[in-house]
């Protein structure tokens, strides 16, 4: 199998047709596992429990950081807020008690700052993994759930930030001496500052506020992955503007020496959010200093990308570009 996530089909076929056969439905539940969906979501009285879990593979530097955000974006995704992390950690046996304390305190001080709890989990050394997996499973709540799947026929199609910014990090971050001399010392501390970026708590709460009708965090498989699953997840097409689509000059000259494509790169910190408004909502991430772009519209069946001109199928998220990244 190739490393990343499953792909969409074979994950609905392995993975989700069997919950559909044996898994229990219980009267809480107010969303079913599906392709896309951010969050599970439970009914307990007047309030929602919201909750996620999310594995950090694909990086070495900042695990920590990158844990604790991609885990909260799932909820803020959700137009929730989070109250805190259990935390399962994996380690190497080459690992040292230095390395050991490093990310530990990478990833409480993370959410220290975000204001989350960390509420238990377990640490263990293993030969099954030949460097540190930190998975989480976060937990919130909320009064509005937003699901991934709402987005209806008409909605503008708004991505906040920028594509690439968490792949830039970690190319950046985990490739630092080899592209001295490719990029200055201030295009590699730009990637590697996007770990400052990464939260969409905000973009999540405003557009939660401003009735959007789908959110969804753009993690692996990039934005064109995002927008193909939150038109798989709704039951509707997506005509998506490739050119449109932001990306930062770094990103695009980084991408370049890596021989990949941002708009597959794995990219927390920016949110796929549908709007049947989109200019009031962009304005209001705007005053909160939130880049938001429109790059698309939903339509009701077919899912399309306009590059140069020119009309063709959006393929389903495939490995993430992270992934396939080799130094030309």
């Amino acid at each position: 199998m190739k490393i990343g996530k499953l792909p969409n089909d074979v994950l609905s076929r392995l993975v989700l047709d069997p919950i559909s056969k044996y898994g229990l439905k219980r009267d809480e539940m107010i969303t079913s596992p599906s392709v896309g969906e951010d969050c599970a979501a439970l009914r307990f009285g007047d309030d929602i429990c919201l909750l996620s879990s999310d594995p950090i593979t694909g990086a070495a530097e900042d695990i920590g950081v990158l844990a604790v955000n991609v885990n909260a974006n799932d909820i803020a995704s959700a137009g929730g807020e989070v109250i805190g992390l259990m935390v399962t950690t994996l380690l190497p046996p080459d690992i040292t008690e230095t390395e050991i304390s490093k990310m530990a305190e990478s990833l409480y001080k993370s959410a220290h700052d975000a204001g989350i709890a960390i509420l238990g989990g377990h640490t263990e050394v293993t030969d099954a993994v030949t460097r540190p997996v930190i998975s989480c499973t976060v937990i919130g709540r909320t009064k509005r759930f937003v699901s991934s799947g709402g987005a209806q026929a008409g909605d503008s199609v708004i991505m906040t930030k920028y594509a690439g910014i968490e792949g830039s990090c970690i190319l950046a971050s985990d490739n630092r001496e080899k592209l001295l001399g490719r990029l200055t010392d201030g295009e590699i501390g730009e990637c590697e500052s996007f770990k400052n970026s990464l939260s969409v708590a905000a973009e999540g709460r405003i557009a939660s506020e401003m009735g959007a009708s789908a959110m969804h965090d753009v993690t692996e498989g990039g934005i064109l992955g995002a927008c193909h699953e939150v038109a798989e997840c709704s039951g509707k097409g997506i005509t998506v503007y490739a050119d449109k689509i932001p990306v930062l000059p770094v990103t695009k000259k980084l991408c370049n020496i890596f021989g990949i494509n941002p708009l597959r790169l794995i990219s927390s910190g920016s949110m796929l959010i549908t709007a049947s408004q989109p200019d009031k909502l962009i304005a209001a991430l705007k005053d909160e200093g939130i880049a938001a772009t429109v790059i698309g519209v939903i339509t009701e069946d077919k899912k399309l990308i306009v590059r140069d001109g020119v009309t063709e199928p959006l393929a389903p998220p495939d490995v993430d570009e992270l992934y396939r990244a080799k130094i030309k």
